[in-house]
């Protein structure tokens, strides 16, 4: 997906957002920023490396005074909205870490964020000072403006993706919890989308942290039990025991009378799509809340297997309930994962025991043999 991203990037985007510089900043020129820019190195630059890039050539072709150069961002600011401008708040990260521009630069990562992002530029401050940032955001949690909240949470989670990780966070969240409670029934989606997402990278490090929260926000509304669900989404892919108790996920060693996964082709080649039609039976007696997925145990660069789930339905149903289905699943290589080839088990899981199996066999493409 980055891939596909960074080509918003291209040298028409660059030529639009110099026409917003100049409409403000005359002497702006235009030529030599975006030659300086698009260099040979261009096509190799990662979505982060080039935002990166815009940046820096941004202090190099704006005014040298870092408060003269901010002038001329807010100036346009309302005109550069949305994910592509996230080299705003970056600037900000690269030329406003002197004490003497702490003030300034919290204001624009405020001002930036409610265009596009400041989640990532923030972090670089939050690992200079964490104190003094986690205070501020503390106050930004109760800012009248959504984005201003989200960027509350979004900007402290140990493990953002795309983000610097947060090593001092990832070991005590405690601030960021705190921070969590002022912001677990906040009446926009958006936010409480951003909470969950914190929950859920603190319980890859904090487990039980986060258990004792869930407990605390279980039954208390809506909108918490909503967030506590989203963000122990990796406890319950992991099978943790207490989680899966939490949320009623029966554990019952026997929960299925029947199961079987089948997947077509049985060989493809990596790019290619297959057809999973899988059935399961639950035992006869009482409700059971099930929640089934299917894994792959997926091949890596040295051989070794490591398994992925996809969930596939999680809901409570009666007892005798027959479940049956398919799912496509697209065999091409992502930012996030590669594909080798080899044989690949596949596994349909219930409430994480694995009732049935099959194998495929993956092959490279030809033309990259």
């Amino acid at each position: 997906m980055a891939e596909q991203l960074k080509d918003i990037y291209s040298r028409e985007f660059l030529i639009e957002f110099s026409k917003k510089i100049q409409s403000v900043y005359p002497t702006f020129q235009t030529a030599d920023f975006i030659a300086s820019i698009m260099d040979e190195t261009w096509d190799k630059l990662t979505l982060k490396e080039r935002f990166r890039m815009i940046s820096e050539k941004l202090g190099v072709f704006l005014p040298s005074k870092y408060e003269d150069a901010l002038d001329i961002l807010f100036s346009i600011a309302d005109d550069c909205v949305g994910f592509p401008y996230l080299f705003f708040p970056d600037f900000v990260a690269v030329y406003g870490q002197e004490e003497k521009d702490w003030d300034l630069s919290m204001s624009a990562l405020v001002n930036f964020t409610e265009k596009s992002s400041s989640e990532f530029a923030i972090r670089q401050f939050l690992l200079r000072d964490p104190k003094r940032v986690m205070n501020l955001m503390t106050a930004w949690a109760t800012h009248p403006n959504e984005h201003v909240r989200r960027f509350a949470s979004e900007g402290c989670r140990p493990r953002l993706p795309w983000g610097e990780a947060l090593p001092l966070l990832k070991k005590d969240p405690t601030a960021v919890l705190n921070i969590l409670e002022l912001l677990k029934d906040d009446p926009s989606l958006y936010v409480r989308k951003s909470v969950a997402n914190n929950l859920n990278d603190i319980s890859k490090d904090n487990p039980d942290l986060v258990l004792e929260t869930v407990r605390r926000w279980k039954g208390k509304t809506p909108h918490t039990d909503w967030i506590i669900r989203h963000g122990c989404r990796s406890l319950i892919r992991n099978k943790h025991p207490e989680a899966m108790e939490l949320f009623g996920y029966s554990n019952e060693t026997q929960i299925t009378t029947y199961a079987s996964i089948i997947v077509q082709p049985a060989v493809l080649t990596i790019g290619e799509s297959c057809e999973l039609q899988y059935e399961v039976t639950i035992r006869h007696g009482e409700d059971a809340h099930i929640r089934m997925e299917y894994g792959i145990d997926f091949i890596k660069a040295r051989g070794q297997v490591s398994q992925k789930a996809f969930l596939l339905s999680d809901k409570t149903v009666s007892g005798g309930t027959h479940l049956a289905g398919t799912r496509s699943h697209n065999w091409s290589d992502l930012t996030t994962r590669k594909h080798y080839p080899g044989e690949h088990r596949i596994v349909l899981l219930v409430n994480g025991q694995e009732v049935a199996h099959t194998v495929i066999k993956l092959q490279q493409s030809p033309n990259k043999i």
